[in-house]
C-alpha cells in the first residue's frame, strides 16, 4: 500500500474546461506557433529513464524501488544459470544503499573499440547494451533487454561498480548515471565477480527505504527456482541475516506455499522436460481449500500477469483432467471448466528458454508463442501418465474438481443476482446503502463504514452527488475459510456484492462495478483493523480485479484534534500531533478520536471525505506470491504459521491499542 492525497475532481474538471475554452477562444494559431521544430526534444543516453522512470521499472513507489534491487540481483542469477557463479550476496546498508555481489565472471572492463569506452561503462550507461544479445555469452537469461543495470544507474544518485577479474580489482563510480571518471585499477584480486552498490535517488522515488520482508520473499523464491544458487541476504540496519538454498527446487517451493494448508496428497506432483527448446519444470499440489495459487516464472523471473506458458499449463490441465474423468466414468454428462480443475491447487510453472519475448521491460507477462505449445505438450503427456499410474490421487483430484463444479453451478444464480446491471434499472438498494445521484461509475465513491453511528455521520457529511455510504452490521465472514458457494448466504457480503455490482468469485466483472472508488472507512482501533482486514480478504479472494484495477482505498481518519480557541489542526500520527502543539503554542488542547462516531458530520467531511483534504491509502498488489502467502497464513485455519508470523513481526508493532 502507498499513501496518496486524493485531489478534488472538480479541480480537474475546471482545468479541463479551461483548456477547452482556450482553444475555443481562438488560440489555435498561438498553439501552432508554440509547436515548432525547436519543440522536438531528443533525450540522449539515460535521460529518457529519468524523464519516464515508470516505463522501465513500473512505478516510482515502493514497488519500483524494490525492482531496482531485482534488476541487479537478476544479473547475478544469470551468471548462476550460465554455470559461472554459485552465490549472490545482497545487503541493505546502514546508509540506505544496497550492495549486490556475485562470484561470476565479472563484467568485462576492457575497452570496447567499436564504442570507444570500456565494456563496464557501456553496460552501466547505454540502454540495450550487454552480453545477453550475444547467445555465446548467455544461453538462458532473465535480463534480455540490456537495460536493467543501466536503468538502476540512471535512477541512483550514486552507484559504485567494483569488478574482480583477471587477477585485478577495477572500480568506477557514477552520479545519476554519469561516470565520475574512467575505470580504475585499485588493486590485485584472487577472486572474480561483480559488485554493485547503489543509492536510489530520492528525487525520483516516493520512498528510498527498502523493506526487508519484500526482498526476503523475492530471494527465497529465486533460491527455490535455482537449486544451484545460494543467496545470502543481510540487513545491516538491524543485523538480520538469512541464507537461501533449496535442493528440492519447485517441489519444495510448493510445499512451502502450502505450509498453512491441508494437502489432498502428501507429495507434490512434479514434471520436468524439454520441448521445442523450452526447458520446463512444474510442481503442483491440491489442497482442501478453495483458492488457487499458480505462480509462473521465465528464466527465474516472476511473471505476475502470466503469459503464454501459463495459458499452456491451464489449457492442458483442464483437458487432461476432463479426459481422465470421462475415460474412467468419473464424469458423465459433465464437462469441467478450468476454474473447477484449479480449485485448491497450488502450482509453480517455471520455464527456461533463450530470448523470451516479454510484454514490457518489467517482464510481467510472457508473449513467446512457442512456450504455450511446449508447456501444453509436456503437461498433457506427463499428467496423463501420472493420473494413470496413481489412480487414488487421480480420483481425489477429479472429485475435488466435481465438487467445485457443483458449488459453482449452485451459486451461479446467486452470483447473477449480485450484479447491478444499472442503477437506473433497480428500485431497491441493498442493506442500508445510501446511494449517490451521479450515474457515471468513474465519478462515484462507495464508503464502507463500521456500524450505524459512523454511517449516520457519513451520510450527513458526504457529498450526495458522488459519495455513497454502506454501513456494516458487525464483522463480515472470513472468506478465507468459507466455501465460495456459501458466501452469499452471509447477508453483509451479499449486500456488499450487490452494492459494488460486479458480482463475486471467479465470475467477477470489473467493467460492471457501480463505483470506481471503494473506500474502507473504519475506526482506528483493533476492531476497526479487524473489519478492514476481513474486507481486504474478501476483495482479494473474491473480487481481485477490483484491487488490481486500483479501485480499493483505505480511509485514514485523524487520530487527534489539536485546538486552541477557534484554531484547530487534525493530526494523523504522534509526530503531526507534536508539531501541531508546537504550532499552536501554550494552551493548546488535544483530543483523541477513538472512533468515527465521535466526529460530527462536518468534522468527518473535513478530515476523511473531502477529496481536497482527505488522506487515503490505495490498496495495491506489490507481490502476488507474498500476498497469497500472507492471506493464507493470517486468515487460514492453521494456527502455527500464524503464531510464528506474529512472533517474528511483534517488534514492528506501533500504536498498539490495548
Amino acid at each position: 500500500m502507498s499513501n496518496s492525497r486524493v485531489r478534488a475532481r472538480a479541480i480537474i474538471y475546471r482545468q479541463h474546461i479551461a483548456q477547452t475554452v482556450k482553444f475555443m477562444d481562438g488560440d489555435y494559431e498561438k498553439a501552432e506557433e508554440d509547436y515548432g521544430a525547436d519543440s522536438i526534444v531528443a533525450l540522449h543516453g539515460l535521460e529518457a529513464v529519468r524523464k519516464r522512470p515508470g516505463m522501465y521499472i513500473g512505478s516510482t513507489d515502493s514497488r519500483g524501488l524494490h525492482h531496482m534491487v531485482y534488476e541487479v540481483v537478476d544479473n547475478g542469477i544469470d551468471e548462476v544459470m550460465a554455470g559461472f557463479a554459485t552465490e549472490v550476496d545482497v545487503s541493505i546498508n546502514e546508509d540506505g544503499s544496497v550492495t549486490v555481489t556475485d562470484n561470476g565472471r565479472g563484467i568485462p572492463t576492457a575497452m570496447n573499440h567499436a564504442e570507444g569506452k570500456s565494456a563496464l561503462e557501456m553496460c552501466l550507461t547505454d540502454l540495450h547494451a550487454g552480453g545477453k544479445f550475444n547467445q555465446n555469452s548467455y544461453k538462458v537469461s532473465g535480463g534480455l533487454h540490456g537495460v536493467g543495470v543501466s536503468v538502476v544507474n540512471a535512477l541512483s544518485k550514486k552507484l559504485v561498480a567494483i569488478i574482480d577479474r583477471e587477477g585485478k580489482r577495477f572500480r568506477q563510480s557514477y552520479k545519476i548515471g554519469i561516470p565520475d571518471g574512467p575505470v580504475e585499477v585499485i588493486g590485485n584480486s584472487d577472486r572474480h565477480g561483480t559488485q554493485i552498490t547503489f543509492w536510489p535517488d530520492p528525487d525520483i522515488f516516493e520512498t528510498v527505504t527498502f523493506d526487508y520482508a519484500t526482498l526476503q520473499n523475492r530471494f527465497r523464491n529465486q533460491a527455490f527456482l535455482n537449486t544451484e544458487a545460494t543467496i545470502n541476504f543481510e540487513d545491516k540496519r538491524t543485523g538480520k541475516k538469512e541464507r537461501f538454498h533449496y535442493d528440492g527446487g519447485v517441489s519444495e517451493f510448493v510445499q512451502y506455499l502450502n505450509r498453512s494448508k491441508t494437502p489432498l496428497h502428501p507429495t507434490p506432483i512434479r514434471f520436468e522436460g524439454e520441448r521445442n527448446g523450452v526447458t520446463i519444470d512444474i510442481a503442483m499440489q491440491w489442497t482442501d481449500g478453495y483458492n488457487e495459487e499458480i505462480d509462473s516464472f521465465v528464466n527465474t523471473i516472476y511473471t505476475p500477469e502470466g503469459g503464454t506458458h501459463l495459458t499452456g499449463f491451464r489449457t492442458a490441465l483442464t483437458k487432461t483432467i476432463n479426459d481422465y474423468g470421462k475415460a474412467n466414468n468419473l464424469l458423465k454428462d459433465t464437462t469441467l471448466e478450468g476454474s473447477d480443475c484449479r480449485e485448491g491447487l497450488t502450482a509453480i510453472v517455471s520455464i527456461r528458454m533463450p530470448e523470451p519475448q516479454f510484454e514490457g521491460q518489467t517482464k510481467a507477462k510472457l508473449g513467446s508463442s512457442v512456450a504455450q505449445g511446449a508447456v501444453s505438450a509436456l503437461m498433457n503427456e506427463k499428467l496423463s501418465e501420472y493420473l494413470l499410474e496413481n489412480p487414488q490421487v487421480a480420483q481425489l483430484i477429479v472429485k475435488k474438481a466435481i465438487s467445485a463444479y457443483e458449488g459453482r453451478e449452485a451459486a451461479r444464480k446467486a452470483r447473477d443476482a449480485t450484479r447491478r446491471k444499472s442503477v437506473l434499472e433497480t428500485t431497491s438498494l441493498p442493506g442500508k446503502l445510501a446511494d449517490c445521484s451521479e450515474r457515471d461509475p468513474s465519478k462515484c465513491e462507495l464508503y464502507i463504514v463500521e456500524g450505524d453511528s459512523a454511517g449516520g455521520s457519513a451520510k450527513q457529511g458526504r457529498d450526495r452527488q458522488f459519495q455513497a455510504i454502506l454501513p456494516l452490521r458487525g464483522k463480515i465472514l472470513n472468506v478465507e475459510k468459507a466455501r465460495p458457494d456459501k458466501l452469499l448466504d452471509h447477508e453483509e457480503i451479499k449486500n456488499l456484492a450487490i452494492a459494488i455490482g460486479g458480482g463475486i468469485g471467479k465470475e467477477f466483472d470489473v467493467s460492471k462495478i457501480r463505483y470506481h472508488n471503494v473506500v474502507i472507512m473504519t475506526d482506528a482501533d483493533v476492531d476497526g483493523a479487524h473489519i478492514g482486514t476481513l474486507l481486504l480478504t474478501l476483495f482479494y479472494r473474491q473480487m481481485k480485479p477490483l484491487v488490481e484495477a486500483g479501485h480499493v482505498y483505505i480511509a485514514m481518519p485523524p487520530l487527534y484534534r489539536v485546538y486552541k480557541g477557534k484554531k484547530q489542526i487534525y493530526a494523523y500520527n504522534d509526530e503531526e500531533m507534536s508539531a501541531a502543539l508546537a504550532e499552536l503554542g501554550q494552551g493548546a488542547n488535544v483530543s483523541r478520536y477513538k472512533g468515527l462516531g465521535e466526529m460530527n458530520p462536518q468534522q468527518l467531511w473535513e478530515t476523511t471525505m473531502n477529496p481536497e483534504t482527505r488522506v487515503m491509502k490505495k490498496v495495491t498488489i506489490e507481490d502476488g506470491i507474498l500476498a497469497d502467502q500472507l492471506f493464507s497464513v493470517l486468515m487460514g485455519d492453521d494456527v502455527e504459521p500464524r503464531r510464528e508470523f506474529i512472533i517474528e513481526h511483534a517488534h514492528e508493532v506501533i500504536n498498539l491499542d490495548v
